[in-house]
């Protein structure tokens, strides 16, 4: 059984820093492509970064660029999102996602690619 369990969310003050973790088991995305996705309340998910776990290529989202940062893990099978000069516009609950499907990550953000998900970790960023 595949799964993807988060952590790391909290509360911080704008400009603090989380690192967000992805562990994966069942499964060993060795060459395959994981995402960060958020979901704050009343907005529609949106795609916050990804990472081609075999050649380590990331692809962000415009609103995080040069603040946040995805790395992987292949020995530990884990994703790491390091999330820095945080704003209160990055309050959501932060998903992980993976496609095993495909060896390759498309340059885009989109939750179609994407078929196995994590439960969620909450991050809130106060003023």
């Amino acid at each position: 059984q595949v799964r993807l369990v988060e952590s790391g969310g909290g509360s911080v003050q704008a400009g603090g820093s989380l690192r967000l973790s992805c562990a994966a088991s069942g499964y060993t995305y060795s060459n395959d492509c994981m995402a960060w996705f958020r979901q704050a309340p009343g907005k529609e998910r949106e795609g916050v970064a990804q990472i081609d776990t075999g050649n380590g290529k990331s692809y962000y989202a415009d609103s995080v660029k040069g603040r946040f940062t995805i790395s992987r893990d292949v020995a530990k099978n884990i994703v790491y999102l390091q999330m820095n000069s945080l704003k209160p516009e990055d309050t959501a609950m932060y998903y992980c996602a993976a496609d095993r499907f495909r060896p390759y990550c498309l340059l885009r953000l989109h939750d179609s690619d994407y078929v196995d998900w994590g439960q969620g970790t909450q991050v809130t960023v106060s003023s």
